[in-house]
């Protein structure tokens, strides 16, 4: 879940007081946005596209007008404008007028949970509006802070003086830099970055951050992201009709993140934990159809619902069906079993037999039994089985999934169905 730009930005940092750039949406008529252009000089011309896609203005994306004639003729370049960034394309939705601010300073900032400290992390540079990245690392501060105190002002004076920041910049930054843990911290955020900010100078000579781009992610399994009443189409993105369907089923505590690696894969993995996702599709590559995490201990009518769909979307393409994950603590692995049994059952029942090898490798609580139900339930559809328990090395039965996989595309999805009775009954 990301949110990009300052079209929903500016609303965010409004909840805790921090300036923005004065921001009109894509329904703006003509005479806001000619009073806006005489207001700041000129404006922003940026696409409002849903989730982080990339760097727009490399791209040529981003326009900017200093009379409402260049405002509407960028508006019709870019109202409907694609983005591709590798393989994924985004299509923008309308665009957004954003108030050009002149300032001679600019400043990159961003807090994340960080995997190296094990701790929230503010980042920050008076070096901003540049890719962070391209900056040597003693021009960035990346200071970890306790999460229970939180990013106090001394956390920001203390990196603006590591980096022998201008003397002016300090105190407006110090004053409101802290303000962003409490929209990080408060709404479920796991990432926050604006840049850039740029220090605008008023009449006396004072400099005030003031906000220009906007990123944040959320922790979807975290609901005090819905205290800021965010439209839920924000967070739709242009998804196929199985992603739709499946993210539909997330208002659970357990996880149901999926995404189409190869349309025309041919390895149907529902997969439990990140760290066996990471595996997996690392390992089957092109041949794995979806990536998926279903863990979090699903309870059996989600679980039956996610694998029925799954099995809508893919059976029919799917030479494997590849349940695996690795050894959990708290999943009951009966009752995702059984589930997944269930549906399998009712899909054949529904939609007639179609030939599959079915590899499983799990651990768990009510191991034994939910093996059990998975064994009774290939045994009566008549489908060649293998399963793997919990002290199974992982990378192997994912060599083995592989290797099924071969085998089905060099003759044996043809004995299966030999086996089924699926060719005599087409021919009939």
């Amino acid at each position: 879940m990301q949110v990009t730009g300052m079209l929903y930005g500016s609303q965010m940092l409004r909840f805790v007081g921090f300036p923005t750039t004065e921001v009109l949406g894509p329904g703006a008529s003509e005479e806001e946005i000619s009073a806006l252009i005489a207001r700041a000089g000129s404006v922003f011309i940026k696409p409002v596209f849903k989730g982080g896609v990339g760097k727009k203005g490399k791209a040529g994306l981003i326009g900017r007008a200093s009379d409402l004639q260049t405002a509407l003729r960028e508006k019709e370049r870019l109202y409907f404008v694609e983005h591709r960034v590798g393989k994924t394309l985004a299509k923008a939705n309308g665009v957004t007028f954003e108030a050009a601010v002149p300032a001679e300073h600019e400043v990159y900032f961003s807090i994340t949970d960080s995997t190296h400290f094990r701790a929230p992390t503010m980042m920050l540079t008076h070096h901003g509006g540049v890719d962070i990245e391209e900056l040597d690392k003693n021009m960035v501060a990346s200071v970890p802070f306790d999460p229970l105190t939180g990013m106090k002002a001394f956390v920001v004076a203390n990196a603006l003086s590591a980096l022998d920041a201008p003397t002016p910049l300090i105190s407006p930054l110090v004053q409101h830099l802290p303000k962003l843990w409490e929209l990080y911290h408060d709404f479920g955020m796991t990432t926050l970055e604006l840049n850039p900010i740029r220090l605008r100078e008023d009449e006396a000579g004072r400099l005030t951050p003031v906000a220009c781009d906007f990123k944040c992610g959320f922790d979807r399994d975290d609901p005090r992201w819905q205290r800021l009443k965010l439209p839920a189409h924000l967070f739709a993105q242009d998804y196929s009709d199985f992603e739709q369907e499946i993210n539909q089923l997330r208002t659970y505590q357990g996880q149901s993140d999926v995404y189409v690696i190869n349309p025309a894969g041919t390895i149907l993995a529902p997969t439990f934990g990140g760290g066996a996702n990471s595996l997996v599709t690392q390992m089957l590559g092109d041949d794995a159809i979806i990536s998926s995490d279903f863990g979090g201990n699903p309870p059996y009518a989600k679980m039956k619902e996610v694998a029925s769909i799954c099995f809508k979307h893919w059976l029919g393409q799917a030479n494997v069906l590849f349940i695996i994950g690795g050894k959990s603590n708290n999943t009951d692995i009966f009752e995702t079993f059984r589930a997944i049994a269930d549906a399998l059952r009712e899909h054949f029942s529904r939609r007639g037999p179609t030939p599959l090898y079915v590899v499983i490798g799990r651990g768990g609580p009510n191991l034994v039994r939910g093996m059990g139900a998975m064994r009774d339930t290939m045994d009566a559809l008549g489908l060649p089985y293998r399963i793997f328990g919990f002290d199974s090395d992982m990378s192997e039965v994912i060599a083995y999934a592989r290797h099924a996989d071969a085998w089905m595309k060099e003759g044996g999805r043809d004995e299966v169905a030999a086996r089924l009775g699926i060719a005599s009954r087409r021919a009939a």
